[in-house]
């Protein structure tokens, strides 16, 4: 069982904005990344709606070839990638140590949110 697991199971009501024990403050940065993820989600699903409907926009142009939703996908994956890199090696100045959770969970929330808004830039361009 994980530290995040532990930690998901019966998690206290903590104020996060009053949090000042270690374990308070994982708890809410892991809670921060979980709303920003569920915020990717949301908009990585209107972002494939979007790249569907310009790959059915390029099918009818001879000389453009779809290939929008497979883009899409394609750096998805390689953005997963580089984030769950990125975080475990923002997490190795204190390896193995209480405050690693907290680092990793925050690098996650916060690169989140930072490709949530590249991919909502991603849509307004093909809307224009």
């Amino acid at each position: 069982m994980t530290f995040q697991s532990v930690l998901a199971q019966d998690q206290p009501e903590i104020d996060c904005a009053k949090a000042e024990q270690q374990t308070d403050m994982t708890i809410c940065a892991q809670r921060d990344y979980q709303e920003a993820d569920d915020a990717l989600n949301a908009t990585y699903r209107q972002a494939m709606t979007r790249m569907r409907k310009a790959d059915a926009d390029l099918a009818d142009m001879p000389g453009y070839p779809p290939g929008a939703v497979e883009a899409l996908k394609t750096a998805q994956r390689a953005w997963i990638s580089y984030r769950d890199g990125q975080c475990v090696l923002a997490g190795f100045p204190v390896r193995g140590g209480t405050l690693e959770p907290m680092l990793v969970a925050g690098c996650q929330a916060d690169l989140t949110r930072k490709r949530t808004e590249e991919l909502k830039a991603t849509i307004r361009a093909l809307d224009q």
